[in-house]
């Protein structure tokens, strides 16, 4: 049986990656601020699907939680995780100028630092058992943020850094994918006092579906999912320049490789290894 660790996992769209997960027969590993929350939903889990749930309350913002989380999923001596899903994200209310920068160190190390840090503690470990998958929540305000918004810097980097990570891996059995997420409708706009558009409005998502899309779209081997009509129709638009530039640098690379190979000159070992790895980095 697989283990799927989940962050942000007590409430919305990680509470759905928890639920779907947890009904395909993986077991969790819950991490959240809120103890009690995380609590509550893993004797939901375990009580509807016969999973074990372990709980690790942390936050992520602070380095000492942090390091607890990257130990969980680097330990060898415990079970280990198959399933990494990077959820756990803040965006700051107030625009750049206005806010706390407190508040802008926070999402920082929420949205990119915990993202870098706990994908780099999961990877060696799949590596080496040629399996597993990273599933990084980005945001379509990666492409188009809101006026003043550090938030959408952020996911842009998760969009970025998810491309790169999903290139250095292409040869093996492990798969990594970016969930380019629009709006949707997990209670935290509501609880903001923000407004939420009518059912059926094309601009806001159910977490469920959202999640179905993202696993199924991870198991046909896509770096990048994104759900609803009208923001897949968007990203293709803004995504053709750098399919372009990621096929133009495929086919460069199969030409060098076609190339007679030269005398090897004398290098430090491993230098041309070395090498081939930064021309397989511009596959992306």
């Amino acid at each position: 049986m697989t283990t799927a660790l989940i962050t942000g996992a007590s409430a919305g769209l990680g509470a759905a990656f928890a639920r779907r997960l947890a009904a395909e027969g993986h077991d969790l590993v819950l991490v959240a601020r809120d103890r009690g929350r995380l609590e509550a939903t893993a004797a939901q889990l375990r009580a509807a699907h016969g999973v074990g749930v372990e709980v690790l309350p942390a936050d992520l913002t602070v380095p000492s939680a942090r390091a607890l989380v990257e130990w969980r999923l680097s330990e060898p001596g415990l079970t280990p995780v198959d399933v990494l899903v990077n959820n756990a994200g803040v965006e700051t209310d107030d625009e750049f100028p206005g806010a706390l920068m407190a508040d802008l160190q926070a999402e920082i190390d929420l949205n990119v630092t915990a993202v870098l840090r706990l994908t780099r503690a999961a990877l060696p470990g799949m590596l080496a058992r040629d399996r597993g998958s990273v599933i990084n929540v980005a945001s379509f305000a990666g492409y188009l943020p809101a006026r003043g918004s550090a938030y959408g810097a952020s996911k842009a980097w998760v969009l970025s850094f998810t491309d790169t990570v999903a290139a250095s891996v292409s040869d093996t059995g492990v798969r990594v994918i970016a969930l380019c997420a629009g709006r949707i409708r997990t209670g935290s706009h509501e609880r903001a006092g923000r407004p939420v558009g009518a059912p059926g409005s094309p601009l806001w998502l159910d977490p469920d579906d959202v999640v179905e899309a993202c696993l199924r779209d991870l198991r046909r081997g896509r770096r990048m999912c994104t759900p609803g009509r009208l923001y897949r129709s968007v990203v293709a638009t803004l995504e053709l320049p750098r399919r372009t530039l990621r096929l133009l640098a495929r086919l460069a690379g199969r030409s060098r490789e076609q190339q007679p190979a030269a005398a090897p000159a004398p290098s430090l070992a491993g230098a041309g290894a070395g090498e081939r790895d930064r021309g397989e980095h511009l596959v992306a």
